[in-house]
């Protein structure tokens, strides 16, 4: 450990107004850009700990300039950085060595600082990072087409300083879905849990201990993920989706019914998992997105396993999308509901071809008018 840990963002905004600031207000005096950190990285989720110090985490910035600032002053901004930037930065380095193919660690140097300040301007960082430019508008395909830990990673982190204006509005355009896209995927992800909630109890029912536990993992996901939905915060990728769900103000009840269901039997699996589902599906209501749904389990048909019935509160959402565009996409949800890759979620490798396919998805799960025949009921039981 180079000096005490500090939180990864406050490092980046020392090292900026410390470190990069007066070299840049000193060589470029009528310079216009903005400053900040955003994009991948623990620290702008705000989930960095000591662990994180092994690999790309220190003193980093994104600065973004014009485009015609871009074209003049590219290869010089780094250049001069490279140079003159101090060593460190609160008792931290600011210079990164490479430690494997992919990684770099902070390092000690005597000689020219191998920096992470990446200098880029902004829609062609938006093109590549979340493969549209949100400047210009934002499409019902761009959002559910977008994994939610890119935006969560746009629109977290923080902004130094923005002399252009672009880079603050263009977080705020992103900063949470249009109610009807929003709408869409709440119904999208209770649609999920209607597809299995009567699955815990006729797996551990039929002796499959393992599948049934399974299954409960697999549901009390989906069920993490709405809370994160409801409570407009952008679900990241796993590895944080418990820390983000933990911040939640409403997830301490909700939370210590998912532990139970994941710690019980079969049956006080099923049970735990329901009291669970009642309390989200009170918050849907207090939130006033769609017409109430009463909250109480209920028998899965004549077999003993209680359910929610989650698909009454899916269409009780989907009833309520004004937007007709919205209202006739069937119900794949977005792109985060389909696919379960952490390669595909935490990145975009080929925006236009994902876009594409994503076209192809909605395609093949049939016309608006038949969409509007698979709308959520009462599953029926099978086997």
């Amino acid at each position: 450990m180079w000096a005490p840990f500090v939180p990864g963002l406050r490092l980046c905004r020392l090292f900026y107004t410390e470190a990069v600031r007066p070299l840049l207000h000193e060589a470029y005096p009528k310079l216009r850009y903005a400053a900040g950190r955003l994009g991948e990285g623990s620290e702008v989720l705000g989930f960095d700990t000591e662990r994180s110090v092994d690999h790309d985490w220190g003193p980093r910035l994104e600065l973004f300039l014009t485009p015609d600032d871009l074209a003049r002053h590219g290869e010089e901004i780094p250049a001069m950085l490279t140079a003159r930037l101090p060593t460190q930065v609160a008792g931290w380095p600011t210079h990164f060595a490479p430690a494997d193919g992919r990684t770099r660690v902070l390092a000690h140097t005597d000689g020219p600082i191998a920096h992470r300040v990446r200098v880029t301007e902004l829609g062609a960082w938006c093109d590549g990072y979340l493969g549209f430019d949100p400047r210009h508008d934002v499409g019902t395909l761009d959002w559910l087409a977008t994994p939610s830990q890119r935006l969560a990673e746009v629109t977290g982190g923080a902004v130094f300083h923005d002399g252009i204006g672009e880079l603050t509005a263009l977080r705020g355009r992103l900063r949470w879905y249009p109610d009807d896209v929003w709408r869409y995927l709440l119904a999208c992800q209770w649609m999920r849990i209607a597809e299995e909630e009567p699955f815990v109890g006729r797996t551990a029912e039929a002796g499959d201990e393992l599948g049934s536990r399974v299954l409960t993992a697999r549901l009390a996901r989906d069920v993490m993920r709405l809370c994160l939905l409801l409570g407009r915060r952008y679900p990241p990728y796993s590895k944080w989706l418990g820390s983000a769900f933990g911040e939640l103000p409403e997830a301490a009840g909700i939370g210590a019914a998912l532990g139970e269901a994941l710690t019980g039997d079969g049956a006080g699996r099923q049970a735990a998992l329901c009291t669970a589902y009642e309390a989200v599906g009170g918050w849907q209501n207090r939130l006033g997105l769609a017409e109430p749904v009463e909250t109480t389990r209920r028998p899965f048909h004549d077999r003993p396993y209680p359910v929610i019935d989650a698909g009454r509160f899916a269409a009780a959402l989907l009833a309520r999308i004004g937007d007709p565009e919205i209202a006739g996409l069937p119900p794949v949800g977005g792109i985060d509901q389909y696919v379960d890759s952490t390669p595909v979620l935490s990145g975009v490798a080929d925006s236009v071809r994902l876009r594409r396919e994503w076209t192809r998805i909605w395609a093949c799960h049939g016309s608006a008018e038949a969409s509007r025949d698979r709308r959520p009921g009462p599953a029926s039981p099978v086997g």
